[in-house]
């Protein structure tokens, strides 16, 4: 009783060894820099496609294309996930980590030379090939790596380090876009070049975790089933693990880019557009005195009528005048949108961080409950708090946008830590892959939905993001017909 008593006391990380946290240190670097090539886009996505469209190109256009590129990037992260998933059971998890890692490094750097909208979607698509597949890969290889009772809060922080490609995505694209307004974002996607490097040290430091090299041996031998072979996702016994893992997946991806990425992304930006067109000459009938005074006050279509008041100004000033104005909307426009992702970034950082340590104390589903729960709470919160509520002052604005993200995004460390968890050995990096890029395949839609809500159907970006946070409620229901893996060793 005494020693179980002192096994159960120990910090999680007693006993983790150097190689161990090598593993981790790697496979995060990897995944830090997945993310980066992933949120650069996102980052300086409207800058890069008004140059590569026309001059004169509208904004619907350009939003237009940008989705494009976006579904292009979903739909090559789905296909690069299943395929170097399946490769890293066959051939390693190594010597695929690297593959990945020289996919999504070189074509970002030559996405920096595009000069067509269509060139940049098809190499958005080859990006993601190799981003989709790291993740699978690098997950899959710490969970083997780590002991029992590290593995939960292992694959947290892998998860977690996503949070630094982002931060470095938002300084790289802000800074140089600021600094070069013609061609920061070429500059941006140029730096993707640099994780490269990190293959050398794959190469030279890591080796295959034993679980892997004993998986092959004995398929090899005709003792073991063989390795990557995909249809067995869909075999008895695992199939009810699959569709979960995929139901998962799906919600999380469609909750991001049809939720979460409007409060990192848009929200800041467009309350504070109402208060910089009125400050360009926009009717002030038609703005509040302050974006922070009107959180539900201005309809969008008081938004859209002082936007063209103002664009119609501008238009009319001398033009002087008129470069003056344009420079100091679009810097501050430009600020404020990166203000919103480093809060929002950050607070998902640190629910991320937080999964693995109340999936130990609660269980996988528990923790994929609660931070459900709490990611449909906190959307409608930010999205619906009415007019006037006195405690929603500028300062709570920004914490509860921290909470947004921590709550919205924490989920996702979910899938780094229970995906590996669901399938054997020789599936593994083909089951988590699976699971986390059809989620991407299935959660597409979203961003024609989220379109069709804001244009066709008239709703607001609060609004439409609202009407879509009810897809939390899907995941709940998943989670009964989830198994719980919590203590238990790793499917053989």
């Amino acid at each position: 009783m005494d020693q179980s008593a002192a096994v159960n006391s120990a910090p999680w990380y007693a006993g983790v060894s150097r190689y161990q946290w090598l593993v981790l240190a790697i496979a995060s670097l990897g995944w830090i820099f997945d993310v980066f090539e992933g949120q650069v886009f996102v980052s300086s996505q409207k800058e890069a496609v008004r140059d590569l469209l026309p001059a004169g190109a509208s904004d619907a256009q350009i939003d237009y294309y940008t989705n494009v590129m976006l579904a292009a990037f979903l739909l090559g992260g789905a296909l690069g996930g299943v395929v170097f998933g399946v490769i890293s059971d066959r051939v390693g998890r190594t010597r695929t980590m690297v593959y990945t890692i020289l996919t999504y490094s070189a074509f970002t750097c030559v996405s920096a030379f595009a000069q067509r909208w269509w060139e940049l979607a098809i190499l958005r698509f080859l990006v993601a090939m190799g981003v989709g597949g790291e993740w699978a890969v690098a997950s899959a290889l710490v969970a083997e790596v780590f002991p029992k009772q590290a593995r939960a809060r292992s694959l947290g922080i892998f998860h977690a380090s996503s949070v630094l490609g982002t931060y470095l995505a938002i300084a790289a694209s802000g800074w140089l876009i600021v600094a070069d307004r013609v061609n920061g974002w070429r500059w941006a996607f140029a730096i993707g070049a640099v994780p490269a490097l990190l293959t050398l040290f794959i190469r030279v430091l890591l080796r295959e975790p034993p679980a892997w090299l004993e998986a092959r041996q004995a398929a090899a031998a005709g003792h073991g089933k063989r390795l990557g072979r995909m249809r067995e996702l869909f075999a008895a016994g695992l199939l009810n693990r699959t569709v979960v893992g995929v139901g998962l997946a799906t919600v999380g991806m469609a909750t991001f880019w049809g939720v979460h990425i409007h409060g990192r992304e848009t929200l800041l930006r467009d309350r504070q557009r109402a208060y910089l067109l009125q400050a360009l000459g926009g009717n002030p009938a038609h703005v509040p005195v302050s974006a922070w005074e009107h959180w539900r006050g201005a309809t969008s279509e008081a938004v859209i009528e002082t936007g063209e008041s103002a664009e119609a100004e501008l238009r009319d000033a001398p033009e002087e005048r008129r470069q003056k104005l344009l420079e100091h909307y679009s810097g501050q426009f430009k600020s404020w949108e990166m203000l919103g992702m480093l809060i929002v970034t950050t607070g998902g950082g640190l629910g991320l961080l937080a999964f693995g340590p109340l999936a130990e104390q609660v269980g996988r589903r528990g923790a994929l409950l609660l931070f459900q729960l709490g990611g449909l709470a906190a959307s409608l919160w930010v999205f619906l708090a009415p007019q006037g509520w006195t405690l929603w002052s500028e300062p709570l604005q920004l914490i509860g946008l921290g909470g947004f993200g921590f709550l919205t995004l924490g989920m996702h460390a979910g899938f780094a830590v229970y995906f590996p968890e669901l399938f054997p050995t020789r599936l593994r990096g083909t089951g988590g892959g699976f699971c986390f890029n059809a989620g991407r395949v299935l959660a597409a839609p979203t961003l024609v939905i989220g379109g069709w809500m804001r244009t066709g159907g008239g709703l607001s970006m609060e609004l439409s993001a609202a009407w879509l946070s009810g897809l939390f409620l899907l995941g709940i229901g998943l989670l009964w017909f989830a198994p719980e893996t919590k203590g238990q060793e790793l499917p053989a």
